[in-house]
Formats: C-alpha cells, sequence, structure tokens
C-alpha cells in the first residue's frame, strides 16, 4: 500500500498564499484591528456630542473623515500583508469599495441621523436630537400620505405609456417610408429637459388664455379651458407631459429588443398561417418580454422620483391633487426650511422604494420563468 503524500498546492495564488509568513498574518490583522478601533471611537466620540450625551468632542466631523482615511489606507496596506500578491490584486477593487461606502453608505447613514433631529433653518437654536418626533409626525401628515396616493395614479399611467410605446416601436420595426425621420421626430422629447418641457408645454402651450391648446379646446366647444385648475384634469395634463417626454425611452428600449428578434422565426410563422394577433400574441410579445420587463421597471424607478413637472407647473396644486412625494419633499425643505422633517420623510419614502421595487423584481423573476 503505497504512501499518500500531503497535496501541494502549485497554483500561483496558492504559491502566494505560502510566502507570506504567520507572523506578517498576524500583524495584518493588528493594523486592520488598530485602524478600526480609532474610527469607531472617532465616530462614537463625535456622535456623543453632537446628541448632547457628554460635552467632549470636535467642533466638527473633519477628524472622522481623517480617522476614515487612515481606515482605508490602513486596509489596502493589510490586504497587501496579509495576502500577498493576491492582495495587491484586491487594492484594484478595494478603492472602488472604499468610494461606494463613503458617497452611499456613509451619507445614507448621515441621512438617517438627521431625520432624528429637530433641524429648522429658520429658527436660530439649531440642530438637536429628538428621536422619532419626525416618524410620528410623517404618520399624522395628510398632505405626505395624499401625494404618496399620488404616486399610485403615476406608477399605473407608466402601463399605458408602455403600451403607446410598444405600438410605436412595432409601427417603426415595420418597413414604412420616412421611417428614419419617424425614428428622429419620436425621440425629440426625450432630447428635451422636463423643466424646458414644463415651460415649453406646461406654462405656454396648455396656457388658458393665450395658449394654442386652449384655443383649440375653445373651438372644439370647452367654454373654459383651464388644464390645471380641477384636480382630475390637472393630474391627467401632468400625466401626459411625463409620457410625451417619457415614451420615447421606452419606445427605443423595445425597438431594440424588436429588431433582435430572428427573422427565421416570424417567416415561420407566416408559412404556418398565423394572423398578425397571433404573431404578436404567441411569439413577438414573448420573445420581447425581457426587454419589455426591464423597460417597465427602469420606466417605474424613474417615475417613483417625478418632480420637476410638477415643481415647475402646478407646484402640487391644486389642493395637492397633483403633488408627488418627491415634489413635497422639495417644498419642505424650501418653503419650510425643515431640514430634519424632510429628511425623515427622505428616508422613509427610500425605503419604501425599496421595497415596492424588491417586490416588482421578484414578481419579474416569477413572470420570465412563467414564459421562458
Amino acid at each position: 500500500m503505497s504512501d499518500v503524500g500531503p497535496v501541494v498546492d502549485d497554483s500561483p495564488i496558492g504559491s502566494a498564499m505560502r510566502g507570506v509568513s504567520p507572523a506578517r498574518k498576524r500583524a495584518g490583522r493588528w493594523l486592520i484591528a488598530a485602524a478600526s478601533v480609532i474610527l469607531l471611537a472617532t465616530v462614537l466620540i463625535q456622535l456623543l456630542f453632537v446628541t448632547g450625551v457628554t460635552e467632549t468632542g470636535f467642533e466638527n466631523w473633519r477628524p472622522v473623515v481623517y480617522a476614515w482615511l487612515l481606515w482605508s489606507v490602513s486596509i489596502g496596506a493589510a490586504q497587501v500583508i496579509i495576502r500577498g500578491e493576491r492582495g495587491q490584486r484586491a487594492l484594484f477593487i478595494l478603492p472602488a469599495v472604499l468610494f461606494t461606502v463613503a458617497m452611499v453608505i456613509f451619507p445614507t447613514l448621515s441621512g438617517f441621523y438627521i431625520a432624528l433631529t429637530d433641524w429648522n433653518l429658520s429658527q436660530l437654536e439649531g440642530r438637536h436630537f429628538n428621536g422619532l418626533d419626525n416618524l410620528k409626525s410623517l404618520f399624522h401628515d395628510a398632505y405626505f400620505w395624499n401625494a404618496l396616493g399620488n404616486m399610485v395614479y403615476y406608477v399605473l399611467a407608466v402601463l399605458v405609456q408602455y403600451a403607446i410605446a410598444f405600438s410605436l416601436a412595432l409601427m417603426l420595426n415595420t418597413d414604412i417610408r420616412a421611417r428614419k425621420f419617424f425614428r428622429v421626430a419620436f425621440l425629440l422629447p426625450f432630447m428635451l429637459s422636463p423643466v424646458a418641457v414644463s415651460w415649453m408645454v406646461g406654462k405656454s402651450m396648455m396656457e388658458f388664455r393665450f395658449g394654442p391648446l386652449a384655443g383649440l379646446a375653445r373651438h372644439l366647444g370647452w367654454d373654459s379651458p383651464s388644464f390645471f385648475t380641477t384636480p382630475m384634469i390637472a393630474r391627467g395634463s401632468v400625466m401626459a407631459m411625463d409620457a410625451w417626454v417619457s415614451i420615447p425611452f421606452v419606445m427605443v428600449l423595445l425597438l431594440a429588443g424588436l429588431q433582435a428578434l430572428p427573422g427565421e422565426v416570424m417567416e415561420a410563422a407566416k408559412v404556418d398561417g398565423a394572423s398578425p394577433w397571433q404573431s404578436f400574441w404567441k411569439i413577438v410579445f414573448p420573445l420581447t418580454l425581457p426587454v419589455s420587463v426591464t423597460a417597465l421597471i427602469l420606466r417605474i424607478i424613474f417615475e417613483l422620483k417625478l418632480a420637476d413637472i410638477v415643481i415647475t407647473v402646478t407646484d402640487g396644486g391644486p389642493g395637492g391633487a397633483t403633488d408627488t412625494v418627491s415634489s413635497f419633499i422639495f417644498r419642505e425643505y424650501r418653503e419650510r426650511s425643515n431640514v430634519g422633517y424632510g429628511t425623515m420623510l427622505a428616508q422613509f419614502y427610500f425605503i419604501l422604494i425599496i421595497v415596492f421595487v424588491t417586490l416588482l423584481l421578484a414578481g419579474a423573476s416569477r413572470l420570465m420563468k412563467r414564459y421562458s
């Protein structure tokens, strides 16, 4: 019976790991531990100071930034010390990770802290910690829940935008005259800023006295055409402007999906005698479903941020009928200077968006599995 010796790892990774001594690994771990303790201690001291728990602290958050930079450099050095050549490779990824933590995670955590403070720029007292008082005010704020309810209408309008965009994509995918011209013409609204569209359409063309759309409405029998005084009409007008800007984006994605379809499949369907509706429902729609789901999810995410058109044209009126959560938060900052409560609204809405998009992605995944 032959003896079986230990398995020797001759790979480059195994060779690099064998070149690192245990003492060197311990030194790297101690470096990470020391830098982490310094960072956590600095953050804790500053948090206790700004919340009024202790009187010892820093005048500003600059020492925390210095501690963060020290921790970042220590993490990079420790990777090289502990892992050798593999640690050097990790240094190419580490800056992106640290940048994400600094620019995304840390501001988010800072926003959660600001949401727990009473901070109004119009008051002389400055900022002070008030716990969950802002959250309690949020649950009793009828204007916020009205804006959140309006978002249901705006999100459902995305389905109408999708239907129109799909129809335009199907038309532009056929061999029609001036197809290139129509492609460029339909893309023009997407090239404009929503603020420019708000002034060009909402403030000018829909102006109830001299606007051309108002004049056309009078010729059609509408005695006093005012697009932004009645809640239902005002909300529909905002949806129409938003759709005019956004439909080209969905149309381009769907058109790209249609052009990627294999021509042999469509020719085989024609040979088998399939009608245009059968070809669309049984072949085109299932094959373009991944593109459709992607376009819908992206469009819904953009719709949840709708604010510029509402702020420019109606400012949430009449009576909050056109208000969105983003426009309501904007007014909370701009008009009331209520930073603490406005941040609580933003963080609460941020959590709702995460939950909603997560459920939306789960539903989209099930739909894809059903048709695949």
